[in-house]
């Protein structure tokens, strides 16, 4: 079992007097520099001169600064803007605005892990990954709770990269639900697994394919939606907060059998075999390789398949009946 890390293995007293430059205030961004600065720690926001964040940051009280600015005038930098653009940021904002001993950090290891960022040697490089998104690390930071995260060691140039992302998993919270060791190759090839296989295209694929093969047999699309799109969240929920097992106690007799029934049916040895093949692709750098071209020609697949998928029956009936469900927030 791997270790767990709380608040009492962690000490902020590490960051006072440094200051941290939060690169992006998207979802993790905004969580990461509000949690920061309500921990007592000297945060800064770097942004484009154009990035309507701006406006959002400092209305929330905290100091912005372009990129190159607040990477020159940091002593930790915390690199959460996407994937595709971290590599262009790094080498025209901050990699000449580096000196030695500071702190780059990522919340995720794509860049480092697939060489499209190489550090300077006289560096901290460093990973703390909330497993949650941004909305969920700042509401449990203000409920006096956290988001698990895991923590990774790149480059540990000062011989304390283990200390200081500890310290930063408290400023942001973490450590009060509890942080992992691991790495940046076990963290980046585990999460893009779980995004293709499971979270996101797993789950997005079994949703359609159950509900196109009950509308191709006739029945209404709005039953199937429910069935197939809606009940999932309450299945999810009971997963989440019980494991498997408590899910099924929670559910009906006949639920439970068909689960244990034909579940291995429906994902059987040619799904495991299409997410062996995924994750092959992840650890050989293939699937990175595709992205990061995709990204240079432009996106043009990407935006073309985003769009087709859009357009899909299951989007248009869902919309419908989700606009008459007064609880959903809009």
């Amino acid at each position: 079992m791997a270790k767990m890390y709380y608040d009492k293995d962690a000490d902020l007293g590490l960051l006072k007097g440094k200051k941290i430059a939060i690169i992006g205030f998207g979802s993790q961004g905004h969580a990461h520099a509000l949690n920061l600065h309500d921990s007592g720690l000297d945060v800064v926001v770097g942004l484009k001169k154009d990035s309507k964040s701006r406006k959002i940051a400092k209305e929330a009280g905290l100091p912005v600064y372009e990129t190159a600015e607040a990477a020159k005038m940091a002593d930790i930098i915390m690199m959460l803007v996407p994937d595709q653009v971290q590599k262009d940021i790094y080498y025209s904002e901050i990699r000449d605005n580096l000196e030695e001993g500071n702190v780059l950090m990522f919340a995720h290891g794509f860049n480092i892990h697939y060489y499209q960022i190489i550090p300077e040697p006289d560096i901290d490089v460093l990973m703390v990954a909330p497993k949650g998104p941004g909305h969920l690390v700042r509401r449990t930071y203000q409920e006096g709770n956290g988001t698990p995260a895991l923590i990774a060691i790149y480059q540990d140039f000062s011989g304390k990269g283990k200390e200081l992302s500890l310290a930063y998993a408290k400023g942001i919270g973490a450590t009060r639900a509890g942080v992992i060791e691991t790495t940046f190759k076990e963290e980046t090839e585990t999460d893009l697994f779980g995004e293709q296989c499971v979270l996101c295209g797993g789950a997005t694929e079994l949703v359609r394919a159950g509900f196109e093969t009950l509308v191709k047999a006739g029945y209404q699309p709005e039953i199937a939606y429910f069935e197939c799109m809606h009940e999932l969240k309450l299945i999810v929920d009971l997963m989440y907060e019980n494991g498997i097992s408590g899910m099924r106690y929670s559910i009906s007799d006949t639920a439970e059998y068909g689960d244990l029934t034909v579940g291995k049916e429906v994902i059987g040895e040619s799904s495991r075999a299409a997410m062996k093949n995924a994750l092959k692709k992840i650890q050989n750098g293939d699937f990175a390789r595709e992205w990061i071209l995709e990204n240079q020609a432009g996106r043009p697949m990407f935006n073309a398949v985003r769009k087709k998928e859009a357009e899909h029956l299951i989007e248009q009936v869902g919309k419908k009946l989700r606009s008459m469900m007064s609880w959903i927030n809009k």
